[in-house]
């Protein structure tokens, strides 16, 4: 009878490569959806995820290391709220924009810091916030008052 034991480098690069293939597998499966942003005349298209629910508003960013610049992550509140953010295991710098119900951006918090606990308010009651790579607000010329056109947001 022979037993098989497995040496810890081994059961370390079995775990490895069982976690890159569950994210290459989770970003395969990955559903983005057109989002624009109409500012000053010009507009900018977006392929973005949306996270709906609390676990995926919760895990958001987290753990990537890129993101391709015409994409982002659009969190769906569902309801008008004051609501918060962070960066805790982000390690992309981002672009966070508030956005009212309306779909005109309340607030921009530009450039935020990578796996920051600092928390970043939305200043006022917003339906979602979303991120894009740091620096494409100032490089479009995106600003607060701009509107982000998606079926999540009504016209007024």
């Amino acid at each position: 009878m022979s037993v098989f034991r497995s040496r810890p480098w081994q059961r370390f690069a079995a775990a490895f490569l069982a976690l890159v293939l569950l994210q290459v597998s989770a970003a395969a499966q990955t559903q983005t959806e057109p989002l624009t942003i109409a500012a000053h005349g010009a507009s900018h298209g977006f392929a973005v995820e949306v996270m709906r629910d609390d676990e995926a508003r919760s895990r958001g960013l987290m753990f990537r290391r890129t993101m391709a610049a015409d994409h982002g992550m659009l969190f769906d509140f569902e309801k008008v709220a004051p609501v918060a953010m962070w960066m805790k295991n982000t390690y992309l710098s981002l672009d966070m924009l508030f956005i009212r119900a309306d779909g005109t951006i309340a607030r921009i918090a530009a450039d935020t810091e990578p796996q920051s606990t600092r928390v970043i308010p939305s200043g006022e009651p917003v339906l979602a916030v979303l991120e894009l790579n740091a620096g494409t607000a100032a490089r479009l010329g995106i600003k607060a008052g701009d509107r982000v056109q998606h079926p999540l947001f009504k016209p007024r």
